[in-house]
């Protein structure tokens, strides 16, 4: 934090900014939104990409091959060493750990990472988990439960 940070009276918010009140004010006369064309009107507004009227990037360049975005699945991520917080005996899941404040919730799916050591002997819940990340709660004295995108436990035929 420096000086020209700091709000005047502790005031939470920054006053927002008066246009149209004369000349003087600097946004005054056309409030800075310029002479004429299209965004001086009132309810003036471009949508996202538009270049006026000049061929978009976006269709300029070829769009080739397929693309995984739409069809991925994301986890919320937690490595095995930030377990550790949790004492021995104790069942976690992805509840348990956005309580302690360990992640923040991308999805509700969870997965497991193998970076770090764990010591107590706790029982893992989670969609998926890494090789490692399985060994060394294994290795600890703990189980990994996986479960299936519902939250159930993933039967035992495989």
């Amino acid at each position: 934090m420096d000086l020209s940070s700091v709000c005047a009276k502790g005031t939470k918010y920054a006053s927002r900014v008066r246009v149209g009140r004369g000349t003087g004010s600097g946004k005054g006369k056309t409030s800075g939104r310029g002479h004429k064309g299209r965004g001086q009107r009132s309810g003036a507004s471009r949508r996202a990409g538009y270049e006026g009227g000049q061929m978009p990037i976006y269709r300029q360049v070829p769009k080739r091959g397929f693309t995984n975005a739409r069809f991925r699945t994301d986890y919320t991520i937690i490595n095995v060493g930030d377990l550790s917080a949790f004492e021995g005996g104790a069942t976690v899941d992805l509840e348990a750990i956005l309580s302690k404040g360990l992640a923040s919730k991308n999805t509700d799916l969870l997965k497991i990472l193998g970076n770090g050591e764990l010591s107590a002997g706790i029982t893992v819940r989670a969609q998926k988990f890494s090789k490692s990340a399985r060994a060394k709660i294994e290795a600890a004295g703990g189980t990994a439960i996986e479960l299936d995108a519902r939250g159930r436990e993933a039967s035992a035929e495989s």
